[in-house]
């Protein structure tokens, strides 16, 4: 649920952005969207046994996010998103390696480090969301629901951990969400951009 992709929303009257910089964040939203649901479904069918591919997923997916974070920091102008996005890019990067790494531990190792990757990156957007929520910014809605269930959600993971019957099976839902909220990223962008052809036209 993660990944700060929240530059669409920047004022028109100071950052205006061409339509093909527009076509290019749909199609950023679209694929990350895609891509968390596709992780989601695979995950599903081999987590029961942390083997090696599980561990990989379990890498890939704050990978998926930190690579979108790049791109997405890459095209961004200098502001507060993007420096929210520069650092969501590091901890998805850190995120990933600590996957890896907490996957040849065991489960209980597994959950907390992502639980505590979901707390921290779902509190940065939810922040940036509820800073950029005046009107002339946009719709945040989807950005403040992602972060602040990412935010809740990290915090359970980390609660189960320490549980004694600490399990996996949660985080193909929490990717499904996640993917879920991308996608709908990408179809406001999407009608966001027809009404300015409508208009201009």
């Amino acid at each position: 649920m993660n990944a700060t992709l929240l530059h669409e929303n920047a004022p028109a009257t100071r950052v205006p952005a061409p339509n093909g910089g527009r076509a290019s964040l749909l199609k950023l939203y679209l694929i990350r969207g895609l891509l968390a649901v596709a992780w989601a479904v695979v995950f599903t069918g081999a987590h029961a046994t942390l083997d090696a591919l599980a561990i990989a997923l379990l890498a890939a997916y704050p990978l998926i996010d930190a690579v979108s974070s790049l791109i997405d920091y890459r095209s961004m102008p200098n502001g507060s998103a993007r420096r929210v996005t520069a650092f969501n890019w590091v901890l998805s990067t850190f995120a990933a390696i600590a996957m890896g790494a907490a996957g040849g531990a065991g489960v209980p190792a597994a959950l907390a480090v992502f639980g505590t990757w979901a707390v921290v990156s779902g509190a940065a957007q939810l922040i940036v969301g509820l800073r950029r929520r005046g009107p002339e910014l946009g719709r945040q809605w989807p950005m403040l629901i992602a972060g602040g269930l990412s935010f809740l959600v990290g915090v359970s993971y980390v609660v189960r951990a320490a549980g004694d019957r600490p399990s996996l099976d949660a985080l193909a839902v929490y990717a499904t969400g996640g993917g879920v909220f991308f996608i709908v990223q990408a179809l406001l962008l999407a009608w966001r951009s027809h009404q300015r052809r409508y208009v201009a036209s």
